[in-house]
């Protein structure tokens, strides 16, 4: 049997390169803005501030880091399709992903 790559595949190394780049560069963005929300909630407390308005502020963390974390598993997702050699690579791969997300997701 030929081996077929994924016609949704970047067509060049230099694509997937570059998607990486981008990628990398839009977790660190998201990781760098849950850190000034961290940062807050801790002068949010130190400040005397009510547990519902921390809290609140808490969940707004969560869920942003969530969403990178997630964008994360897109990234090993595409990582796994385009590294693939064959068909049943690229099932495995994305079945380990899901593995994944249903263990950390």
């Amino acid at each position: 049997m030929a081996t077929k790559k994924n016609s949704h595949q970047p067509e060049s190394a230099t694509a997937v390169s570059d998607y990486r780049a981008d990628h990398q560069k839009d977790v660190v963005n998201r990781l760098r803005r849950i850190e000034g929300q961290v940062r807050g909630l801790i002068e949010m407390i130190q400040n005397g501030r009510s547990c519902e308005e921390v809290a609140i502020q808490m969940s707004a963390a969560r869920k942003a880091m969530d969403k990178t974390f997630y964008r994360m598993m897109a990234c090993s997702v595409m990582e796994a399709v385009y590294d693939s050699k064959s068909e049943a690579q690229t099932i495995v791969e994305v079945e380990r992903s899901a593995r994944m997300l249903e263990k950390f997701g």
